[in-house]
């Protein structure tokens, strides 16, 4: 059987704005976010994939099966930035022997982290 062979070429996120995650996300990870229409923006962080966005009509109910790691030199000024775009934390900062991390939610209430690493 031959092996698949496939690359992410995107990650997309179903969200209410378009337009306000992608620009977000942009204020984030840098890129501009392009608007296509008002159902579907995107951001393309420079070394990552592109983040695309797609409104839908539902609300998020539960916590994400997937979410990105984000990993930053200072876990508590990341966080304060991203505060100021409108991201909230879920708790404090933790540090354990590996590093430390902050789980965050995006304007919508989408998770990711915020990751420092112990190993540099």
């Amino acid at each position: 059987m031959a092996v698949l062979r496939a690359r992410i070429g995107q990650l997309v996120v179903d969200c209410a704005d378009p337009e306000r995650l992608a620009r977000f996300w942009a204020g984030l990870l840098g890129g501009r976010p392009m608007v296509r229409d008002s159902s579907w923006a995107y951001v393309d962080p420079p070394g990552s994939p592109r983040l695309a966005f797609q409104r839908v009509t539902e609300a998020k109910a539960v916590k994400n099966r997937l979410h990105p790691d984000l990993a930053v030199e200072d876990v508590r000024r990341a966080r304060a930035a991203a505060v100021r775009r409108g991201a909230h934390p879920v708790g404090e900062p933790v540090t354990d022997a590996r590093g430390t991390f902050q789980v965050m939610r995006d304007p919508e209430g989408n998770e990711f982290c915020f990751v420092e690493s112990a190993d540099g």
